[in-house]
């Protein structure tokens, strides 16, 4: 027989989930967040929960917690495509469906996941259960073991971050028709279309996460760029617009994780001269990430 709590969970199975992928921005480990959180309800004494709902929120964040802050420990280790992403629970047995991963990524904006992959794990909760599913602060407080008015510093803090530290008003609408057309370009494997976006002596620097070399990778003019540009199409379906440093750059998103960021710099004609390919961790770490606003005018 199922019991009631039981129930209420398969009724608010869809909401819980969606908090678990916004936790975590990956299907597979949102997957295996639900699947341990429904164990542990079955566990539990719910005799004496009020607001059941409320409550599997909050036993579903506290596993996201975990996850996260075991992958904050990994952050640091290599993870080759096509291996099982750092952080992910080692009884992963779902297969993902990557069209709806797209779907999913698509539905909370690829951009915002790759900021909120920049938060630390507390942030992170704190930001994603107020601002993004109401709950309030004093029910958040217990899961971080703070004070309401700590979990509302985190989640102003987070707030700002997501934002980002924008360039001159001026430049935002012409960095964001170039950047919105290579990435268009990429996806649509419009190799003219692309060319057309570089000088002729652009210049694409990569460090050595990006393709395994010896060295960083060092490419000069439009069609060595053009190709090796084409040659992330794969990518780029899950790359979008974000804030790099204060400007209109790129970041593609693998298994809920920020792997590679693009930032550009450009002519007076709006042409890129410099691509700068960033996937080394700890560069990673040092880039301020923000969501472009909604609503910047394309030139």
């Amino acid at each position: 027989m199922i019991e009631p709590i039981e129930q209420t969970f398969e009724e608010h199975r869809s909401r819980l989930k969606a908090v678990a992928y916004r936790m975590l921005g990956s299907l597979a480990e949102a997957d295996d967040a639900l699947q341990d959180a429904w164990l542990r309800v079955g566990r539990a004494d719910t005799g004496e929960v009020e607001n059941p709902a409320g409550w599997l929120t909050t036993v579903v964040a506290r596993v996201c917690l975990n996850l996260l802050r075991t992958r904050d420990h990994r952050r640091e280790e290599p993870w080759e495509a096509g291996e099982e992403p750092p952080g992910a629970g080692a009884g992963t047995a779902l297969v993902v469906d990557p069209e709806e991963e797209a779907l999913l990524a698509d539905s909370v904006g690829l951009a915002l996941l790759v900021v909120l992959d920049t938060l630390s794990p507390a942030e992170r909760l704190a930001f994603v259960l107020h601002d993004m599913f109401s709950v309030p602060f004093d029910e958040i407080a217990p899961l971080l073991d703070r004070n309401p008015a700590a979990v509302r510093q985190l989640a102003s803090r987070a707030r700002r971050r997501v934002k980002g530290a924008p360039a001159p008003e001026a430049d935002l609408p012409r960095q964001h028709r170039v950047v919105s057309a290579y990435l268009a370009a990429t996806r649509g494997g419009d190799f003219d279309a692309l060319v057309a976006l570089l000088h002729p002596d652009v210049v694409l620097r990569a460090d050595r996460a990006v393709v395994p070399t010896p060295e960083p990778i060092h490419v000069t003019g439009v069609r060595p760029v053009a190709e090796g540009a084409m040659a992330s199409m794969g990518r780029a379906r899950f790359a979008d617009l974000v804030l790099v440093d204060g400007r209109v750059g790129m970041a593609m998103l693998e298994a809920g994780r920020v792997r590679v960021v693009l930032r550009f710099t450009y002519d007076d004609d709006g042409l890129i001269t410099d691509i700068d390919v960033v996937a080394e961790p700890e560069r990673l770490a040092e880039l301020e990430l923000g969501v472009v606003e909604a609503g910047v005018p394309e030139a």
